[in-house]
């Protein structure tokens, strides 16, 4: 009966486990290398993404950011313009937003500046500070 009730406990630890990896926080990160990158444009990058990125649901944590020229580095990665960090509450969430009418018109209306752009997404291990 205990070897039961162990194997019982192990297979819902386990679904468990399972069903809630879908429900861990999502980070997604992107870097915009521009062609035009005077203050304008970089600007006119972050207005988009307020506009059309920063509302939509399961949004916990919305950045937008500039390079500081400043850092120079070894380190430092030199190759973008701005940045978007998004963290979704669940990866479902990070998936919905991709598909929206608003994510599809921000890239057709500004991908036109874009040289590169690089995309990092992860799944949060811990809770942010200020998240908890």
């Amino acid at each position: 009966m205990m070897r039961f009730l162990a194997i019982l406990t192990l297979i819902f630890t386990t679904l468990f486990a399972t069903a809630n990896a879908e429900d861990e926080m999502y980070s997604h990160v992107v870097f915009f290398e521009l062609t035009d990158n005077s203050d304008e444009a970089r600007q006119a990058l972050i207005d988009g993404f307020e506009t059309y990125l920063a509302p939509h649901d399961g949004i916990l944590v919305y950045t937008a950011s500039i390079r500081d020229e400043s850092k120079q580095r070894d380190v430092n990665d030199l190759t973008f313009d701005v940045a978007l960090t998004l963290v979704f509450e669940s990866v479902a969430a990070q998936d919905a937003y991709q598909v929206t009418d608003a994510h599809k018109q921000f890239i057709e209306e500004l991908s036109g500046n874009w040289a590169s752009v690089r995309v990092f997404d992860s799944v949060v291990s811990g809770s942010p500070i200020g998240l908890e």
